[in-house]
């Protein structure tokens, strides 16, 4: 599955500050461009995959429905 996602970076001082609008908490800071790219693309695989094992976690035990969702903006 791909999913594209808006970065925001912001040089502050001698930092990058980088996050993903539709992530929230998906927040980096590093010296350069280069690796606060590098940094909040990692991070955004860990959030989702931290957020899908805690969904199995709640999901454990339940009656449920899966279905696949798909919007385009």
């Amino acid at each position: 599955m791909e999913n594209s996602f808006t970065a925001v970076f912001e040089k502050v001082d001698d930092w990058y500050i980088g996050y993903v609008q539709e992530l929230p908490g998906t927040n980096i800071q590093e010296k350069t461009l280069e690796e606060a790219r590098v940094s909040l693309h990692e991070a955004i695989e860990l959030i989702l995959l931290a957020n899908r094992e805690l969904a199995e976690r709640q999901l454990a035990d339940k009656n449920v429905i899966r279905e696949r969702i798909t919007v385009k903006i």
